[in-house]
């Protein structure tokens, strides 16, 4: 998982230094805010673009856990992030990678759990449902 954020990281930073050297060649470059308001402006869109009919096929068909788990997941991301930049800037903590990592570790096997006992459930509720039609 540490592997995954510091790619991620590179990535992000490859991309940064790609929109610094665009904006450094054109007459009228942008300031850091308007690069701000213009990439994550468009970003958002293009993720809605893509995103939202992904979401809307996977209601359709049933699957709203599936987008639940997007969403905390995405969630537990940011907060797991803010914890450790908040423990930076308070002096309550280090800000370590690896915690972020077990954070979002201990979701995913909690997940993992809650996921089998639902299909445990749902199975023990289609095997009596079908007990009591005959």
């Amino acid at each position: 998982m540490e592997t995954l954020l510091y790619w991620i990281v590179g990535v992000i930073s490859q991309i940064h230094g790609v929109i610094m050297t665009i904006n450094d060649s054109v007459e009228n470059s942008f300031t850091d805010k308007e690069l701000h308001f213009i990439v994550i402006g468009v970003l958002g869109i293009i993720m809605i673009i893509v995103i939202h009919p992904i979401f809307t096929w996977l209601a359709r068909n049933g699957h709203t856990v599936v987008i639940s788990f997007l969403y905390v997941f995405t969630v537990i991301v940011v907060l797991t992030f803010a914890i450790e930049i908040g423990q930076k800037i308070t002096g309550t903590g280090s800000m370590e990678f690896a915690d972020i990592a077990a954070g979002i570790m201990g979701f995913l096997v909690a997940f993992v759990i809650f996921a089998v006992i639902r299909g445990i459930v749902i199975l023990i509720k289609r095997k009596l449902g079908k007990g009591r039609e005959r």
